[in-house]
């Protein structure tokens, strides 16, 4: 698919305040190694815990601690962004559904190396994702960009004719997020100094046709 922009982004739309409330209550609950692909979406890990052999795999691409975030305040404040972002850039995608908030903390040393959230294919499980993909990723910054280093969110646009990456530094001041195609690919650079955190949100809706 031929993108005239590759990611849309708002500098410091959402308050400090409210980055804040959404650092504290993630902080109150208990955090979780991050997963990714097949293990993040088929192993409950509270029942299948991951062996040493499957942390050292798993930490070759991807590095971070999360909570899983579900409350209707979050999402009353980011998706009003989302749907300006889906028409600012051209893409009007249909989407009708957003997944389960994700508050992750990045600590020196932690990453997540070249992905793309977009999967394999629609969801199989029941319920309101059954038969839908992922369209548009958000990420938010809760943290004030003085109080890390390191962390960049770069873009791989590896499917125009001439390749090339950049770092996202639109990004950087707290409550400014970006929104982005979900098939897009990206990474978040190691931290070299203090602590990250972001909120990331995926937007889903039927395949397209």
């Amino acid at each position: 698919m031929n993108l005239q922009n590759h990611y849309w982004y708002f500098k410091s739309v959402i308050p400090p305040r409210i980055c804040d409330d959404i650092v504290k209550y993630g902080l109150k609950h208990s955090e979780h190694l991050a997963m990714t692909g097949k293990e993040g979406t088929d192993r409950n890990i509270k029942d299948q815990p991951l062996n040493k052999k499957e942390i050292k795999n798993l930490k070759k691409k991807r590095n971070s601690n999360v909570v899983w975030m579900g409350e209707q305040w979050i999402y009353r404040e980011i998706h009003p962004y989302i749907h300006k972002a889906n028409q600012n850039a051209g893409w009007n995608f249909n989407w009708d559904w957003s997944e389960v908030c994700q508050f992750t903390k990045y600590k020196v040393g932690q990453y997540y190396d070249w992905h793309c959230d977009s999967g394999n294919g629609p969801y199989k499980k029941e319920g309101a994702l059954k038969g839908k993909i992922r369209k548009l990723s958000v990420t938010v910054a809760l943290s004030d960009e003085k109080d890390y280093k390191g962390g960049d969110l770069e873009f791989d646009f590896r499917n125009m004719d001439k390749p090339h990456t950049r770092i996202c530094k639109e990004i950087r001041p707290k409550g400014s997020m970006v929104v982005f195609p979900s098939f897009v690919w990206h990474r978040i650079k190691p931290i070299t100094k203090g602590v990250r955190y972001s909120l990331v949100v995926w937007n889903l809706g039927y395949p397209f046709v």
